[in-house]
Parts: structure tokens; C-alpha cells; sequence
């Protein structure tokens, strides 16, 4: 099965691309044609993602899914949440989001946040939706090269590490983005039967 991820970035498609088994294989935006930017205009994860799958599907007529993910921090009352890319404006600068955050938060003791990803699927002219979320805390300040966006300051389920310090096998296993992407995979598994 073919399906289009609408998706322009190249880490979370590697992220995908690494956990869906042989029998689905991940088309780009590229490889479609599509180099637009698709328009977030929502004002929730779900929006977003839905417009980015649906936009796809009208333009192009394919199968598809999009996701949308935000870091949202307790202390900050959900924020930066579905504004994560562009938290410290619209270049989408990963290291600027990180310092504006530590900065907002400061010295608070209330480190809790948690990630949360929405795929949304357009496939056989019905739309579905997958949630995945996992907690944490907000490190102090930024440890490990791994990942991308917020990894670096983002340490899940206590495990005494972030995301940056884990391999990208370990943080599929646990992560938002790969907790969302199971339950798509057993969705597309299980109707391609």
C-alpha cells in the first residue's frame, strides 16, 4: 500500500518511515509533487492535521495522513501547544522555541509538560483520528544531540534522560509521534487484510 504523509519535514517522515512494516510505503510531499507550504490555520492539533490531510487528498486525490504535534507545559497553561513551531516566531528556529521556553518557565518548580501528536488519515473517503501522548518535564536546560524541535529539554516518563540523549529506536518505542503512528499502522494493517 502506498500512502502519502504530508509532511515537508524530513525527521518525523525518517521517524514514520523506521516504524511502518514493509507492506506500507511512505510517499513525500516531494515525490508527489507538492512542494506548497500547507497553511496551519487551526487553532488545535487536530485542526491542523486535518487540514493538511485533506488538502492533499483534494489536490492530489490520494490516501494520506498528517500529523500535527505541540509540547504542552503545565506552567505555561498549555503553551506553546499547537504554536510549538513557531513559538519564538515564524522561522521555526528549534534552539530560539527551546530558549523562549526555559526563559518563561525560569525558575518554576512545576517542570511538567507532556507532547502530544494527531495524525489525521483520509483513506476510502472516511477520515480517522490517532492521539498519542506521552509526559514529562522540562529539563532545566539542554542535554543530548539526538532528535529534533524540543528534544533536547524534553525528558519523558522520568527516565532520566531526553528524548536528544535517546537513540531514535528507543524514542519510537515511547514517544507521542510513535505512539500515534502504532495506532495507525494497526489501522492500515488491519483493513488491508
Amino acid at each position: 500500500m502506498k500512502i502519502i504523509f504530508a509532511s515537508n519535514n524530513k525527521n518525523k517522515v525518517q521517524e514514520i518511515q523506521n516504524q511502518v512494516p514493509k507492506t506500507i510505503q511512505i510517499v513525500t510531499l516531494d515525490e508527489i509533487g507538492c512542494t506548497e507550504d500547507i497553511a496551519e490555520t487551526g487553532t488545535t492539533l487536530e485542526e491542523n492535521a486535518i487540514i493538511k490531510a485533506n488538502y492533499v487528498t483534494k489536490k492530489y486525490g490520494f490516501p494520506c495522513f498528517a500529523d500535527d504535534t505541540g509540547l504542552e507545559i503545565n506552567a505555561l497553561n498549555g503553551e506553546p501547544g499547537v504554536y510549538s513551531a513557531r513559538y519564538a516566531g515564524e522561522d521555526k528556529n528549534a534552539d530560539k522555541n527551546m530558549d523562549s521556553v526555559l526563559e518563561k518557565l525560569g525558575i518554576s518548580t512545576n517542570r511538567k509538560a507532556q507532547f502530544k501528536t494527531v495524525i489525521a488519515l483520509n483513506i476510502n473517503n472516511q477520515q480517522h483520528l490517532f492521539t498519542g501522548i506521552v509526559e514529562g518535564e522540562i529539563r532545566n536546560e539542554k542535554t543530548g544531540t539526538n532528535g529534533f524541535g524540543y528534544d533536547p529539554i524534553f525528558e519523558p516518563e522520568n527516565l532520566g534522560k531526553t528524548f536528544a540523549e535517546m537513540s531514535l529506536e528507543e524514542k519510537n518505542k515511547l514517544s507521542h509521534r510513535g505512539r500515534a503512528v502504532a495506532q495507525l499502522i494497526k489501522f492500515l494493517s488491519e483493513i488491508t487484510q
